[in-house]
């Protein structure tokens, strides 16, 4: 059998070479010495395909051998963590059971708790929860994160733990469950529920939550550890726990000696595909490729394929060496015949004896007619002929231009154009000079646009001459004024003085080099980017000199020298300042006299709530006095009776006070402002109007707030117009006394990432209609008829001068209006820390009727 196949190969290897010789015999002999010049470098190549071939064949199998062993020790590691987890698992089943046979109580629950989390670093919280989910007691490891400690009392919320004690109660088993991380500093937990069955009955849970990089170093063998980088992934390839290899670099992916690590993952048992222990090995040997054998033949085949490509390159040479010469002579052709200057050659007499294609082209006469011309030339045009002969003999007498000279060119069609000469000596290659070369430029169009280009700069210095604003540039760290405009000159003169002032006074100098300091930059706090991409800085000042009132802009930029020189435009904005202050002042006018318009109209209640210690105090006094009279009071009667009636009057001039403070007149004074304090004063004048209307006034302002930059008094006003609209909002509506009521929230906001406090007032009226709330904020709309139509305009001036902003929405039932909700924000003085935040939402509200 071996010897029919052997005869077979031998006969179909002697066709082979038999063809081969046929094919090569038709070739022609060009053909075959391309051939035989490319046979070295086939053989190169082959060689070079059978070794990387080998070596990959090797990498591979190592490849496959280090894939099983990562296998087994990932398998070992998971199996060790499973029943780590196991054991955990039955421990806190022990507790469950001892808590359904009711013969553990919450002391005896916290000792075994705690017994178990000094023992095991992996467990970090055991928690007993009831039926309803609500915590009976909690023990947790001193490591975890405050916000993760589970506070007896506490009800589970919406969330992954509620989910997860829902299907433990539905399963009556137990369940693994991780439980993700709230924000970037607390670390992700598995936890377990397992049941509590009293009686047949679902009594509860005992939770028991692990930290999965506890479990991950210790329920690992530390020879895995060691051999390998080991991480515990979610269901979505998160890692949890560990640190994984880092990803290659893509141009790295096709090198041999950077291969991808070996990486094995595998689920870790009871919990599922929501934890995968996975393993990549670490790469602690060269392998293969880093073996002396490797490089050796590596060595051997880079000598063979040098001394082969030499071949293969003297082979070629020969070849090159004959075209070379044809190249060489048609590459001189076309470049000559390619270049748009025209050349000319004279001898030393000044006869034409060379001239290339463009020259040809540009005078529109042949080769033939140009070559043997003596002077004049067929392309002098005739009324410049003794200006062209004086250049001649200039030219032959060796008296050049560096520049060249402008002349006029005459075409065989008789058309004029502007071209420019440059004259060198023309040099054999003995050294001798032989005659004069000769390079003319067509210039007609670059002399178009030079004067397009002046034509423009005209109209430009006009425009900017006849601008109302002032234009000055000057470059950096110089006192040199490069340009200015009229009005520049008519403010400052032509100095660079009102430049300077402009720049410094407008906050946007730029920093110089001080005197001696030679190892500073010149240019340091200059922009680092591209002067075109360079944004303006706009700036408002006041000359006391002037008088006016200037907006600044500023930009840098390069100077026809090169030079980086600052343009400063200053225009003049004095009306517009006169007007802004004349209408805050109107502005501020109209805040006043709507704080009395509004305790105008409350005057009838701050009357009747006056009337309650006035009234006090009267029946305090002739109670004394008649007491007196009959003489049946005593020393302490007495003193009591006169505390009471100083503390009815100290009450009647707080109320006083406060009504003062609110209409009094005065600037805007935005300073730090506590906003529980704000809320307490605006609720105590509000509240007079709403009990008028029977209406009920809760609020709620949320614990340790951080102060904001206002003015008390006009935020005060805002929220007093607020709640007095939805008291007459409610009246207006008709409700019953049970439907007859206005919430007050304030409460810590994000908007568009900036930490807020947002205030609303949520009433139970009738609503706004839909007409309204387009125009609810403009001046003089009002519903009411005996309004101005500028209290809720005002509200918003006031929010949005704080930089804040106003809304208001109604309230659905279905399809019916039950309210409306006004609302606005103002932005913290300091950002709040997390802590802030945390402590804030923590404190349940308090509702006060």
């Amino acid at each position: 059998m071996y010897r029919t196949s052997l005869t077979a190969i031998q006969t179909h290897g002697s066709s082979l070479v038999r063809g081969w010789r046929a094919w090569w015999r038709s070739l022609s002999p060009t053909r075959q010495d391309r051939f035989a010049a490319l046979a070295p470098l086939a053989a190169v190549l082959m060689f070079m395909a059978a070794i990387v071939a080998a070596f990959w064949y090797l990498r591979m199998e190592e490849g496959e051998r280090e894939q099983e062993a990562l296998r087994r020790d990932a398998e070992y590691a998971q199996q060790r963590v499973r029943l780590r987890l196991l054991e955990r698992q039955e421990q806190l089943m022990r507790i469950a059971r001892d808590l359904s046979n009711q013969d553990m109580d919450k002391a005896q629950f916290g000792q075994r708790a705690e017994a178990l989390i000094s023992q095991y670093p992996e467990l970090q919280a055991i928690t007993w929860l009831d039926d309803h989910g609500r915590t009976k007691a909690s023990h947790a490891a001193p490591s975890l994160a405050g916000e993760q400690v589970r506070v007896p009392g506490e009800v589970l919320k919406s969330g992954e733990t509620a989910d997860t004690f829902g299907l433990t109660r539905d399963l009556q088993q137990p369940v693994y469950a991780q439980q993700s991380a709230t924000d970037g500093e607390t670390t992700p937990l598995l936890q377990l529920q397992v049941p509590i069955n009293v009686q047949g009955q679902f009594g509860g849970v005992v939770l028991g939550e692990y930290s999965i990089d506890s479990l991950l170093r210790y329920g690992t063998p530390t020879e895995v550890l060691a051999r390998y980088a080991v991480t515990l992934l979610d269901a979505k390839g998160q890692v949890l726990a560990g640190t994984p290899l880092a990803p290659r670099h893509r141009s790295a992916q096709w090198l041999p000696w950077s291969a991808q690590a070996n990486a094995y993952e595998v689920p870790v048992s009871p919990v599922g595909n929501g934890l995968v222990l996975r393993a990549q090995a670490y790469r602690t040997s060269l392998g293969v490729v880093g073996s002396g054998l490797f490089w050796l033949v590596v060595t051997l085949s880079a000598m063979t394929a040098w001394m082969l490509i030499a071949t293969w390159r003297h082979t070629r040479r020969r070849m090159q060496t004959q075209l070379a010469l044809v190249a060489e002579t048609n590459f001189r052709r076309a470049m000559e015949n390619s270049v748009l200057t025209g050349m000319r050659a004279l001898d030393l007499q000044g006869r034409i004896t060379y001239v290339n294609a463009a020259f040809c082209q540009m005078t529109g006469w042949s080769e033939a007619e140009l070559v043997g011309q003596v002077p004049p030339y067929s392309y002098w045009p005739e009324s410049d002929h003794e200006q062209l002969q004086n250049h001649l003999k200039d030219e032959l007498s060796g008296k050049t231009m560096p520049g060249g000279f402008q002349v006029r060119v005459r075409r065989k069609n008789g058309a004029v154009f502007d071209a420019r000469l440059y004259v060198s000596p023309l040099i054999d290659a003995r050294g001798q000079q032989t005659g004069w070369m000769t390079s003319m430029t067509d210039i007609t169009e670059p002399n178009r646009i030079r004067e397009q280009l002046s034509a423009s700069h005209e109209r430009f210095t006009i425009v900017l001459e006849a601008l109302d604003a002032s234009v000055s540039v000057a470059p950096l760290g110089s006192e040199e004024l490069l340009f200015a405009n009229k009005l520049y000159r008519q403010w400052f003169g032509s100095q660079t003085v009102g430049h300077l002032q402009l720049v410094a006074q407008a906050g946007v100098l730029p920093s110089t080099s001080a005197s001696g300091a030679d190892d500073e930059d010149g240019l340091m706090g200059l922009p680092a980017d591209s002067l075109t991409s360079a944004h303006s800085e706009n700036a408002e000042i006041y000359l006391p000199d002037l008088g006016k009132w200037l907006e600044v802009r500023s930009r840098y930029l390069s100077w026809v020298d090169g030079r980086l020189a600052q343009m400063v435009i200053a225009t003049d904005i004095t009306p517009r300042r006169q007007a802004e202050e004349q209408a805050a002042r109107q502005t501020e006018r109209a805040q006043s006299v709507s704080r009395l318009i509004t305790m105008g109209e409350m005057a009838s209640s701050v009357a009747h709530e006056l009337n309650q210690p006035l009234t006090a105090i009267n029946n305090y006094c002739s109670g004394i006095i008649s007491r007196i009279h009959s003489g049946q009071i005593t020393q302490e009667t007495l003193l009591t009776a006169l505390e009471k009636t100083a503390h009815q009057a100290q009450r009647a001039g707080q109320i006083i006070q406060r009504i003062r403070d609110f209409v009094k007149k005065s600037e805007p004074n935005r300073q730090l402002a506590d906003v529980a304090n704000m809320v307490a004063e605006a609720v105590e004048l509000a509240d007079i109007e709403l009990r008028r209307h029977n209406v009920r006034l809760t609020h709620h302002v949320a614990a340790r707030l951080p102060p904001v930059m206002a003015d008390s008094i006009l935020i005060e006003q805002v929220l007093i117009n607020l709640m007095k609209n939805a008291a007459e909002s409610i009246a207006q509506a008709r409700r019953p006394p049970a439907g007859r009521s206005v919430e007050l929230r304030v409460v810590p906001k994000q908007v568009d990432g900036q930490e807020v406090v947002e205030f609303s007032v949520q009433d139970t009226g009738q609503g706004l209609a839909a007409e309204v709330l387009e125009r609810l904020f403009e001046a003089f709309f009002s519903t009411k008829q005996e309004g101005m139509g500028m209290g809720l305009n005002l509200c918003r001036s006031i929010v949005e001068s704080h930089q804040g902003r106003m809304q208001a929405q109604n309230l659905y039932n279905g399809s019916e209006v039950t309210g409306c909700r006004f609302s606005f924000w103002l932005p913290l003085a300091a950002p709040p820390s997390d802590t802030t935040n945390l402590v804030a939402n923590a404190h349940p509200p308090r509702t006060i009727a």
